[in-house]
């Protein structure tokens, strides 16, 4: 062996390792600064276009993505489901159909629907209400973890259909299993940098509320698979009635509804 020659290479690997190491390290350096230099400048714009933050924004700084597998469902889920008779669509879809209609009171509260999934809905304690639509006479609730929302998830999803009474008569159900962290923590951008960000996207018009902003995850592969990854996501509310998403990671802005379309 030429011990000069693999002294020599030895040496060139330290110095391309020592290169690439500094390289991620100014890199860091960089986001850091400009994530510090962008949220002053963001809060001054909001400001000037007199758009108010009506809530509490989150202070997490860092998460991870997560992965799951949509559910097979089997006959033993369905055994022994409360006052319905349930049967399994095309094993990823459960449609129960209840016995006696379930009464609900007449405005519908979050906290009420969360109840209703936990004594009928097979694992409903890992769901949480979304939205009630007065029109169609559905209640959309969708799946939770590690308390974060699994954000327009058709296949982490329960439909509740109502009479004309106000009474629950059926549902649809797709659950997400295996739920596993994947991947190092990643540094998150601030709430109020994706703020900014559906500002300059112009989803965000002059004199506007930010009424609420929440973590939770939205699907990051936009595919019919049964295996899924989830990114970590913000939420933010406009006026009490406009969800928008940001991708927590890069910043971007999410197209409403585009996981939906593409899944269902």
């Amino acid at each position: 062996m030429d011990w000069n020659n693999t002294k020599s290479i030895f040496i060139m690997v330290f110095f391309v390792l020592n290169i690439f190491l500094l390289y991620q390290f100014l890199e860091k350096i960089n986001d850091s600064q400009l994530e510090s230099l962008t949220e002053p400048l963001t809060d001054e714009l909001l400001k000037e276009e007199e758009i108010s933050i009506e809530t509490p924004l989150p202070k997490q700084k860092s998460d991870q993505f997560l992965t799951a597998q949509s559910k097979t469902f089997e006959k033993k889920d369905i055994q022994h489901l409360k006052n319905q008779k349930a049967k399994i669509i095309d094993d990823k879809k459960l449609v129960g159909t209840f016995k006696i209609p379930v009464g609900m009171k007449e405005e519908i509260q979050a906290a009420d629907v969360d109840i209703f999934l936990k004594e009928y809905i097979l694992n409903g304690s890992e769901y949480h209400f979304w939205s009630y639509d007065e029109i169609s006479q559905t209640i959309i609730c969708y799946q939770v973890a590690d308390k974060k929302m699994f954000f327009n998830n058709s296949k982490g999803k329960v439909t509740l259909y109502l009479n004309k009474k106000g009474e629950i008569v059926s549902y649809e159900q797709m659950y997400l299993e295996g739920i596993k962290k994947f991947n190092k923590p990643k540094e998150l951008k601030s709430a109020l940098t994706a703020i900014g960000a559906l500002y300059q996207n112009g989803d965000i018009d002059p004199k506007s509320k930010v009424t609420n902003v929440k973590l939770g995850f939205y699907n990051s592969l936009q595919t019919t698979s049964v295996s899924h990854l989830l990114v970590p996501t913000w939420w933010v509310v406009i006026d009490g009635e406009t969800d928008l998403f940001v991708n927590a990671f890069d910043g971007e802005v999410i197209e409403l509804n585009t996981e939906e379309k593409i899944l269902e």
